[in-house]
This record gives C-alpha cells, structure tokens and sequence, in this order.
C-alpha cells in the first residue's frame, strides 16, 4: 500500500531538459508491504506556466529512501522525517541545480 504522508505544491526554480520549471511538487511516501515500511523523500519540478497548471512532469524528479525496514506506519516516526524534509529535498535539488522556495506554497499541504 502507497500513502501520501505529505505532498505540498511550492513556487521552485529549475531548468531542466532545457525547459524552465518554476514550481515542485514535494512529497514524503510510505510504502508498506508484509510487515515492512519504505519512506521517500520526493521532489518533482514542472513548468506551472498558468495559476491552474498543476501538470507535475516526470523527467525533472529526484527522491531519496529515508527509512527502509521491517515495520509498520508509525506517526511518530513520520512527524521526525517531516521535520527532516526540507533539507533532505534541498540536497536532492541541488543536484539539477533547482531550489525550492519554501516560504512560497501554491497550495495547501495534504497530509495523509
């Protein structure tokens, strides 16, 4: 089973592909299967050439396993890689050169 734990939409900067990605898409997965948890840290960058344009594209992506072991969906434990995440995506940015702006939100976080 997949859950959202977390997905926001922020204003961001980006070229890749030679096209110029103004917003991101951040979010924090659980994956759990058979008594085990998989946490991912997840950025996609996407054009958000109009208000409405919410088309996330899938070329400009980066994400990193936070957390991989035997377990179950623990609140707690969701709460500390929350706090964790900004310079978790930060990093994982950097490497396409992109930056998110954090205190620019296009919506309002969805918690999951």
């Amino acid at each position: 089973m997949t859950i959202d734990v977390y997905a926001q939409y922020f204003s961001a900067e980006c070229t890749y592909s030679g096209v110029r990605r103004r917003a991101a898409l951040v979010s924090l997965t659980a994956d759990s299967e058979a008594g085990h948890i998989r946490y991912t840290a997840s950025a996609s960058f996407f054009p958000h050439t109009a208000d409405d344009d919410y088309a996330v594209s899938y070329d400009a992506v980066v994400s990193k396993v936070l957390y991989d072991n035997a377990g179950r969906r623990s609140k707690k434990r969701e709460k500390e890689l929350l706090a964790g995440l900004q310079p978790v995506i930060d990093e994982l940015a950097a490497a396409l050169k992109a930056a998110v702006h954090w205190d620019k939100p296009l919506r309002e976080a969805r918690l999951g």
